[in-house]
């Protein structure tokens, strides 16, 4: 989804499809307010089933769809709490947007979702 610059001086609802950026402007608007750092974490396990098929084929070469959907499930939740976090400060947008992804105690896998919560209005 594309982002339209709003009605001049609009500042409009959070809209998590088309108000996420890894830069640092949208054109057509204003960043009016920063709000700070907005973050969402997403702490997951594989389990003992999904983990044993995994590693058989992590001896062979190629993918390993059971990482690759654990990693997308949390990738989502992260974004969303990000989102979350963001709305609850009373922004309407975040740049800067980022992941970090770290794996802890051997069968934990972390993925941060982080910006800048900002109130963007239309540019004059």
């Amino acid at each position: 989804m594309s982002l339209q610059p709003p009605a001049q001086g609009h500042t409009p609802a959070f809209d998590p499809h088309s108000l996420i950026t890894t830069g640092l402007e949208f054109p057509g608007w204003r960043v009016s307010r920063i709000l700070g750092p907005v973050f969402g974490i997403s702490v997951r396990s594989m389990g003992i089933g999904k983990s044993f098929t995994a590693g058989f084929r992590a001896l062979g070469q190629g993918e390993v769809p059971e990482y690759e959907e654990l990693l997308t499930v949390s990738r989502n939740h992260a974004m969303d709490r990000m989102i979350q976090h963001a709305r609850e400060m009373g922004a309407n947008a975040v740049i800067g947007f980022r992941f970090d992804a770290s794996e802890f105690a051997g069968q934990f896998t972390e993925i941060v979702a982080y910006g800048t919560g900002v109130v963007c209005v239309a540019a004059e």
